[in-house]
């Protein structure tokens, strides 16, 4: 899309504000003991709190509000019963409309100080490749 109105931008914006403001909230929610279908309700009341939907409910009829996805799981993981443990590598992807609106974010991080080291640094190596692109 190009931003042709100060409005167009503005709705760009608000929708990104809260696509990173449930991202946020779920990452810091994720703690030993929670489950993916926990974080992900976490989405779902914020999304209902701003006027948000879930494009991935939107458009392709996905069975969560985002996607988890849990050590072994490239992408696109279903929320559900997992359990998230200490030292575990979580992928959340949050994608949402608002007005017609779109806006993507995800981060990758991992779950208390067990094996931390060598998993950090592959969100690491994630994340400059990200900003280096």
């Amino acid at each position: 899309m190009i931003v042709k109105t100060d409005e167009e931008l503005q709705a760009l914006k608000e929708i990104g504000y809260i696509c990173a403001k449930v991202r946020d909230t779920m990452q810091a929610a994720t703690t030993p003991g929670v489950t993916t279908r926990e974080l992900d309700n976490i989405a779902k009341d914020l999304f209902e709190e701003h006027g948000a939907i879930s494009a991935p409910i939107h458009d392709e009829n996905f069975p969560g509000q985002t996607c988890i996805s849990v050590n072994e799981e490239v992408a696109h993981g279903i929320p559900g019963k997992r359990i998230i443990r200490e030292g575990d590598l979580v992928n959340i992807d949050v994608s949402a409309l608002k007005d017609g609106y779109y806006a993507d974010t995800g981060i990758s991080f991992v779950v208390g100080e067990a094996d931390k080291k060598k998993k950090k640094k592959v969100c690491d190596v994630a994340t400059m490749a990200f900003e280096n692109a």
